[in-house]
């Protein structure tokens, strides 16, 4: 009987062993593809060249939007300005409160506080001043187009559809689990298409929503990998391109280009000397030129395609 025990025994020991051989190259396998893919990453170069610093004196620097004629529009603590394509202040507007995000339509200016909305016209007339809206608001985004103007709320995690009489259409989220925002970094754009774009950064994930909320698509993963979103919430800013999206990151501070399905395109700026904690706003003007505004040190940068 002892002997059966002592055969069992070493059978299982050999089990054991032979099992944990096994999870431990799968494991080591599973590690060295992880570095395989950040090495990649540390070996891709930059395509797009820095050509232009903008310094910012208005105030400190926070958002940043492009006009359709190619004027840059600056918003910060607490100013709005309007640079000429020669980046040259043609006028700079003050704000009762610090300005958060921006966004162009046509010939007007849609800028966020922490709770209101305000309407511009180009020549800094305030048309508009919709708000405050919800308790405990913190708006971090906002998008318009000829239909409707869509917020982020990154305090009460929730999406708000605005007509263009600045009145509330509709609430998507509002603290119900869909949108996960642990900082208040939560970028939202609307499509050519009429489709909401979001960053659910707790998720660490870009999703496509219909004007309803409807969940479309949605890609996105943690990690350092190119393709990848690094840190708790991330991408915490982005911006629409042609071929795709521009985001930018916090905690590795870099701006990269994916395509509408998420593959990694290239390399925006991932070799620089911006603060990992204070992730760039970007705008996009076409497919050779971004513009990015670091509110670190108070400038605009402009990236060129190819230079």
């Amino acid at each position: 009987m002892n002997k059966k025990l002592t055969t069992v025994f070493s059978v299982l020991i050999v089990i054991a062993f032979i099992a944990y051989i096994i999870y431990d190259s799968s494991h080591s396998s599973g590690i060295e593809k992880i570095q395989a893919k950040t090495e990649s990453s540390d070996t891709l170069q930059d395509r797009w060249s820095l050509t232009d610093i903008i310094p910012v004196t208005e105030g400190s620097l926070r958002a940043i939007s492009v006009a359709q004629d190619g004027n840059v529009i600056a918003g910060g603590v607490s100013f709005i300005s309007i640079y000429g394509k020669d980046h040259r202040l043609i006028r700079s507007i003050r704000t009762d409160s610090a300005v958060i995000s921006l966004c162009t339509f046509g010939d007007t200016i849609f800028a966020s506080t922490h709770d209101q909305i305000l309407v511009y016209t180009m020549n800094g007339r305030l048309a508009e001043e919709w708000g405050p809206f919800e308790s405990k608001s913190y708006i971090t985004s906002v998008s318009a187009n000829s239909s409707y103007i869509a917020y982020a709320d990154a305090g009460n995690r929730m999406i708000v559809i605005l007509d263009r009489k600045g009145r509330v259409e509709r609430i998507i989220g509002q603290n119900d689990g869909q949108f996960i925002v642990p900082s208040p970094y939560f970028d939202i754009a609307i499509s050519k298409d009429g489709n909401l774009i979001v960053a659910n950064t707790g998720q660490r994930r870009i999703e496509t929503r219909s004007a309803s909320g409807e969940l479309l698509s949605m890609f996105g993963e943690p990690g350092t990998a190119p393709e990848a979103f690094c840190g708790c919430c991330n991408p915490a800013h982005f911006a629409i391109m042609p071929e795709g999206f521009v985001t930018a990151e916090k905690g590795i501070n870099r701006i990269k280009i994916l395509d509408r399905n998420g593959r990694f395109v290239e390399f925006v700026s991932s070799k620089n000397k911006f603060l990992s904690s204070e992730p760039l706003d970007v705008a996009v003007f076409s497919e050779k030129v971004i513009y990015a505004a670091n509110p670190a040190d108070s400038r605009i940068y402009k990236f060129i395609r190819g230079n």
